[in-house]
């Protein structure tokens, strides 16, 4: 008997009065109505504004890729004119460091005939001044011994000579 009085109760006592999945006309009818009102509410007052807003949307995303590739390119042109100015700039750099190696070079082979020159000038002052010591060292030497031959002849004459005196003259 627990069990009947149980069961009539979860059935709602006697009376039926329909469940969550009866089909009521009424019902049906009055939701869709409330519905369609409602969608003639949102297209009037919040569809136009939320259209409006999604295609300006749109339209910013759209300028902003279009930006954005833009600025891709300009960025690829100004990374390619810096390269190119690189290169420019490296191959002066080479220019400059082969002139100054030329110019080294140059300065160098000026330097050293100018050694050459002051070497061959300074051997040939040396010699010449050696040359000019010895033929004064000559003359020096040929007055000496002339003065010496015209003493040794003076004491000649002076002195009546024997063969020893001579030989001790001599």
């Amino acid at each position: 008997m627990k069990t009947l009085l149980l069961l009539h109760m979860i059935s709602g006592g006697g009376e039926h009065k329909g469940g969550l999945l009866d089909i009521d006309p009424g019902l049906i009818f009055w939701t869709i109505v409330t519905f369609v009102i409602l969608l003639v509410l949102l297209r009037l007052t919040a569809w136009g504004p939320i259209i409006k807003m999604l295609e300006e949307r749109e339209e910013k995303i759209k300028n902003s890729l279009e930006e954005a590739e833009k600025a891709r390119r300009e960025a690829a042109a100004l990374t390619e004119k810096n390269q190119e100015i690189m290169a420019k700039a490296e191959r002066e750099a080479q220019e400059v460091a082969r002139r100054a190696k030329e110019n080294a070079e140059k300065l160098k082979t000026e330097i050293m005939d100018q050694a050459k020159a002051e070497a061959a000038r300074l051997v040939a002052e040396a010699r010449t001044q050696i040359e000019n010591e010895m033929n004064s060292a000559i003359s020096a030497l040929r007055k000496e011994v002339g003065d010496m031959a015209v003493t040794a002849a003076g004491k000649i004459l002076a002195t009546n000579l024997d063969a020893d005196k001579h030989k001790k003259l001599i």
